[in-house]
């Protein structure tokens, strides 16, 4: 059973999605304001986190850029004002794994849930090690190596990441990398992908460029000579 955190002080919605995710054999916990929810991220072991932006206290950006501080790396999903382009980009830059505008669905909401939750590659084979241009990917130990550097990535730019690696300089699309990340294609106008790649980019010991954007088409990583 995989515990969730959910951060928002809208206590109707708090107990409508309660309901609906237990139901969807989730474990539910809550927190209605910034500070509580900080603890309760901090002291449990929870598998991903539903957190709004506006909250009592400190704010959905705030409790997000402590979280990704003290290293936790648990998957994020924000919850943000429909519309409100700069929260969204806001929220990845500091470190989430994606966004859901409000008002949303309860259906749409349990899919990322699901998708953030089921990772790739969707196979029962442990996967093996990739290696590639500098980068060394190992899957079984969550483990994201460049230039023997080990990478602090959140789990949706480790598997940007290794997807990229394990194509081993061929471009791909910026909808395969959503899906593989995300489990999700893109929506039109979506620039998370943009953003998550610009993430992983600034944790590069050396040459981020060696992810290459490829206009119209993709990503790749190129090898330096």
């Amino acid at each position: 059973m995989s515990k969730l955190l959910l951060v928002d002080d809208d206590a109707e919605l708090s107990s409508m999605l309660e309901q609906i995710l237990t139901k969807e054999g989730f474990q539910l916990t809550l927190a209605a304001d910034g500070e509580t929810g900080l603890e309760r991220a901090l002291s449990g072991s929870f598998d991903l986190i539903l957190l709004d932006v506006m909250l009592p206290g400190i704010d959905g950006f705030q409790l997000l850029q402590r979280l990704r501080q003290q290293a936790r790396n648990t998957p994020v999903l924000m919850l943000t004002a429909r519309g409100d382009d700069d929260d969204r980009v806001a929220g990845l830059e500091l470190g989430a794994d994606d966004y859901l505008p409000k008002p949303f669905y309860p259906k749409e909401l349990v899919a990322r849930v699901k998708a953030l939750l089921r990772r790739t590659p969707h196979t029962s084979v442990r996967p093996e090690k990739s290696e590639y241009a500098g980068f060394t990917i190992d899957p079984a130990q969550n483990a994201a190596v460049c230039d023997e550097t080990q990478l602090d990535l959140t789990p949706t730019e480790f598997d940007i990441l290794r997807t990229l690696v394990r194509a081993h300089g061929e471009v791909v699309s910026k909808d395969a990398l959503s899906v593989a990340a995300l489990g999700r294609s893109l929506a039109p106008f979506d620039r998370s992908l943009d953003v998550h790649i610009s993430n992983i980019r600034k944790k590069l010991p050396t040459d981020p460029e060696r992810i290459q954007t490829v206009r119209g088409r993709g990503y790749r990583i190129i090898q330096f000579a």
